[in-house]
Parts: C-alpha cells; sequence; structure tokens
C-alpha cells in the first residue's frame, strides 16, 4: 500500500464491502481517487465465514500451481497491508504446522513439498521437517497420533472478521464512503456526463452486474469454538491438519479457534446452511488433532459461499472503458486481497483522463 499522493479528482465506486473490495477502496483512496463503496450490509459475503490463513504454501495443491504463485506474489503485501491497517491484534498467528496422522497423510504432504511448493519463489517462509516430538515441543496440546508433518515459518493468519473491521476503518479514515446499498444492475449506477470507474467487487453478486461473470458456488464451512476458563489455550500456530485422507485446519483466534476444510459445489445461491455431516466430520477431525478442544464451546457452525470460476483462478480485468471486475478468488479472497487491490489500481490508473 502507497502512501496517498495528490491527483487530478478521479472517482470510482466499489460494488462490494467484503474484504476484496474495501482492500481495493483503500488502495485507489491512498493513491489519490476519491471513492465510494456499495455494501448490500449482509453478513453473506465470502470474507465473513473463514479461516483467514495467508498460505502461499498452505493454498498450493497439485494442479492449482498459477494459483499458488499468485498467492506467494500477494503473501509478500501483506505487512505492509497490515502496518497500514494499524492493528496488529488482525494477526493471530505467524506460522504454520502441517501435520499428519499416519504414512499415507505423510507422504502426500512431502509430495507437495518435493513438487508442488519447491517449485514457487522463495518467499519469507521457511520449510522445516518435523518429527512427532517436534510438533509436541511447538504445541504440547496437539495429539501424539501426529507422526510427522512441516512448520512454515511465516505463513501467517488473519483474524478475518477483525480484518473486515480494521478495512472499515481505514477506508473511512482516507475519506471513503461507505453506503449501504444493493446494487441490482450497472443501469443503478449510471450518472450521466460522469467518467468516473466502477470496481465490481460483490463476490457471486458480480454475475447478476456483469455476464460476462461465469461463476459458480462453492460452499466452505466453518466452526468457531471459544475457550472456557478449564480448556487447554488455542494453538500458537496455524494447525494445518491431514486424517484419513483429508483435511482440516484449526486457525487461532483471541478466545478460541476457528476449525475448517470442508469445501463442495453447492446447490445454488441460497444453499447457506452447513451440513450436519460436514459439521460433524470438521468437529471429530479437529478433537482428534487438539483432544483439549472437547471443554471448548461451540459458537458457531457457518456455511459460506465462495466466487469460484472454471480455471480456479480469480477474474481481475477491464470488461469495459468504465467498468473494471475484480471477482472469482474461491477459497483464497483472504490471502490474495492485497495482490488483488495492487492489480485493480494498476488498471485504474491506466485509464486515459
Amino acid at each position: 500500500m502507497n502512501s496517498p499522493r495528490k491527483t487530478a479528482h478521479r472517482t470510482l465506486t466499489v460494488v462490494g464491502g467484503g474484504v476484496i473490495g474495501l482492500t481495493c477502496a483503500l488502495a485507489a483512496a491512498d493513491a489519490g481517487w476519491r471513492v465510494r463503496v456499495l455494501d448490500a450490509g449482509t453478513d453473506e459475503r465470502a470474507s465473513w465465514v473463514a479461516g483467514g490463513m495467508l498460505g502461499s504454501l498452505g493454498e498450493g495443491h497439485p494442479g492449482e500451481e498459477a494459483s499458488l504463485a499468485l498467492s506467494v506474489e500477494s503473501v509478500r503485501l501483506w505487512p505492509a497491508l497490515v502496518k497500514r491497517l494499524d492493528d496488529p491484534a488482525v494477526v493471530t498467528a505467524t506460522d504454520s504446522l502441517f501435520v499428519a496422522a499416519s504414512a499415507t497423510d505423510i507422504e502426500y504432504l512431502r509430495h507437495l513439498a518435493d513438487f508442488v511448493w519447491a517449485g514457487q519463489p522463495r518467499t519469507d517462509s521457511a520449510l522445516q521437517p518435523v518429527t512427532g516430538r517436534d510438533i509436541r515441543a511447538l504445541e504440547p496440546s496437539l495429539s501424539s497420533r501426529l507422526v510427522g508433518g512441516y512448520r512454515a515459518i511465516g505463513e501467517w493468519s488473519v483474524d478475518n472478521r477483525r480484518l473486515l473491521e480494521a478495512l472499515r476503518a481505514a477506508v473511512t479514515t482516507a475519506g471513503v464512503e461507505l453506503t449501504t446499498a444493493r446494487v441490482g444492475s450497472l443501469a443503478d449506477l449510471d450518472d450521466p456526463g460522469s467518467d468516473g470507474q466502477i470496481l465490481l467487487a460483490a463476490g457471486l453478486g458480480t454475475a447478476a452486474l456483469w455476464p460476462g461473470a461465469d461463476l459458480h458456488p462453492a460452499k466452505g464451512e466453518i466452526l468457531r469454538l471459544r475457550r472456557t476458563r478449564w480448556s487447554v489455550p488455542p494453538p500458537a500456530h496455524v494447525v494445518r491438519a491431514r486424517l484419513h485422507g483429508r483435511a482440516v485446519y484449526l486457525v487461532p483466534r483471541e478466545d478460541g479457534v476457528v476449525v475448517g476444510a470442508t469445501q463442495y459445489e453447492a446447490e445454488g445461491l441460497t444453499d447457506r446452511a452447513p451440513q450436519a455431516g460436514g459439521v460433524a466430520d470438521l468437529l471429530a477431525d479437529a478433537i482428534e488433532v487438539l483432544p483439549g478442544l472437547r471443554t471448548y464451546e461451540l459458537t458457531e457452525a457457518a456455511a459460506g459461499l465462495r466466487p469460484c470460476t472454471a480455471d480456479g483462478l480469480p477474474l481481475v480485468a477491464r470488461v469495459d472503458a468504465r467498468t473494471v471486475v475484480a471477482t472469482g478468488h474461491g477459497r483464497n479472497g483472504i490471502v490474495l486481497a492485497p495482490g488483488t487491490a495492487e492489480r485493480v489500481l494498476s488498471i485504474l490508473e491506466g485509464v486515459e483522463e
């Protein structure tokens, strides 16, 4: 994020007040644009139901090398964004553990490390193999069944909801106008005589505003667990485990953990209720990884819809003389936010004024 600089009056309307829309709005305001954000004012946005992992390596899977490369580049911009927000408590962990309980799952992690993660440019993350003994030295509360994996130093996590609050505060201080409004079509934004720019960053809602956005919803579920006075502390690391061939993650929060990993095709835009089986699997796997979670309180089970594209890559592009889109980030919206903002600003700055 660059510091503000004086420019001619240029106006930008951002449709969407999630992490992508707000981060882009902040970047534009800091670059001298006059910005307003139109937000539907609901908690249905994908960034509300998220773990908040900034995994340049953790989000790398076979066949997703292009997406991983985008995450690696965006992670480099996160320290500057946190500094710009002036809220260090947004960051909940600075390192991650990738752990497994069987030889098969260990081999899967080893394959990622040797053939997927190793092919990326080096970031500030340092990857270290760990044994079961190492795991319990780092996180004594984790299960003794975890036999090995990797420690990724520099793989952060953030509190997604605190991040949204910090972004709202930052854009307001930067002079951005925040308005609660549901935009039904681009015609709602018509302003005769205006040459102002429009950024569509409304997640899945972008498709209703620009038909060229070929998006489909993927459903992700999370659990929020709160520590009680009898409970073990939350882990200091992000814990990303593989158990029985499936993944589960535990992301620390000030008062507990967020548990997640399930993602599958949604049955439409109204399919927002968590499934009993998904919740049961998440809870069972999380307790297997960290048995002390049994005394935590289950405070929330929620599902969110992630906007996905056919090729798994975000759609960030100019679509006409006035309109730019930034959507389709799938499960990686938070980690890709500063990289997307940098790309959007580059597109906007290229507009003939």
